[in-house]
């Protein structure tokens, strides 16, 4: 008799398909010579379809789908062989119901953000070896709408959360975090209930500031957004790249000059029009994101003004536009696939057994491309 799998079944699962025709309980074996039968037209591929076209018991089948430990090659190959055959998806709710779903909540703020979409992919990624399948939902700006998005994901019973700058109350994510693995993107403050992913940075901040004077700028703008109802040291990053700018401005011995509108094209655009109509602009403008950058870029174009010539422009993320030839933006990097991936690294762990909170810092790096150049004097501006 060929050798039989002893892997332990998932809790739930039979060791025995239920016959079609008659209701009798049929064992399935590795040595089962019951004809392969396709399941009917329009009917969902089940575990026992699997188990009966791979000839394995149901548990096997089982122990292949959770990849857990002890399945030989030569059976997970012919599992996986009848998988793909039947095209068969394990249900999300049942496999729940038995422990684990196999799925991974992610919560970002918009679709649109194109420092989100990296960490999304970074994410993906990550998970795309494991047996753990993500699952995104946009949770817009406010509180409220993003905690309904996180209750959707947490009631679709997900494994585990990623959410990106949240901006709900420090005790709802607490209680969040206690009760499901949970990691949270670009909020400072850490937590004990909760691993963290977050970018230096007021760090970052200060290196592009201090790029900004040795070029000889002095009134220097940044683009910010508002911290909303989060108070130090629970806030998200850019209120932390805010305060970097300021100290870093103060640590030269200038002053600091902060428009608050939105981290979006729409928000720098707004932003630098007002401050380029100033009877005495800066001659530096420092977005908080690079997708603002891009707003206070179409901004200078519609005055009329050269960048960098007349204005310089610097951004923060270092998206993949700001590298095209046409913009290169100067900016700060902080590796947004770099974060998305070690944002799913720390999840698995935590999803394995690891029990203590990690906080995770990347390290940023300035970024100087063409859109920043040393202010030109009054006298050459005349010249010109």
């Amino acid at each position: 008799m060929a050798p039989v799998e002893d892997d332990a079944a998932e809790p739930g699962a039979r060791d025995d398909v239920r016959d079609s025709s008659g209701g009798r309980a049929v064992p399935v074996r590795a040595d089962d010579t019951t004809v392969s039968r396709q399941p009917s037209r329009g009917r969902r591929a089940t575990i026992q379809d699997v188990a009966r076209e791979a000839q394995v018991s149901v548990s096997t089948v089982s122990n292949v789908i959770r990849d857990a430990p002890g399945v030989r090659p030569q059976m997970k190959a012919k599992v996986t062989a009848a998988i793909r055959k039947l095209g068969y998806r394990p249900q999300a709710g049942a496999r729940a119901m038995r422990g684990r779903s196999y799925t991974i909540g992610v919560m970002l703020t918009e679709f649109s953000a194109p420092f989100q979409t990296e960490i999304a992919e970074g994410i993906a990624d990550e998970l795309e070896p494991s047996p753990y399948q993500e699952i995104f939902v946009a949770g817009g700006l406010s509180p409220e709408r993003q905690q309904k998005s996180i209750e959707a994901l947490t009631d679709r019973q997900v494994d585990g959360l990623i959410v990106i700058a949240p901006a709900m109350a420090t005790s709802w994510l607490e209680k969040l975090g206690s009760g499901l693995p949970t990691l949270v993107i670009a909020r400072h403050g850490g937590s004990a209930q909760y691993d963290t992913v977050v970018d230096d940075d007021q760090g970052g901040a200060r290196l592009m500031v201090d790029h900004l004077v040795a070029l000889g700028h002095k009134r220097i703008l940044h683009t910010s957004h508002p911290a909303g109802r989060l108070k130090r040291p629970f806030v998200l990053a850019h209120t932390a790249r805010c305060d970097g700018y300021v100290n870093a401005m103060k640590r030269h011995g200038l002053e600091p000059d902060v428009i608050e509108t939105t981290y979006s094209e729409a928000g720098g655009y707004q932003a630098a029009l007002e401050a380029l109509a100033r009877p005495t602009p800066p001659t530096a403008v420092f977005a908080g994101a690079d997708i603002a950058a891009f707003g206070a870029l179409r901004a200078a174009e519609e005055r009329g003004l050269r960048v960098p010539q007349d204005v310089t422009i610097a951004g923060y993320d270092n998206v993949y536009a700001s590298t095209i030839g046409r913009v290169s933006l100067t900016t700060v990097d902080q590796s947004g696939h770099l974060t998305g991936q070690m944002s799913a690294r720390l999840l698995l762990e935590r999803l394995n057994g690891r029990t203590q909170p990690v906080h995770y810092v990347v390290s940023p790096r300035l970024m100087p491309r063409g859109t920043s150049a040393a202010p030109v004097r009054k006298s050459a501006r005349r010249l010109a």
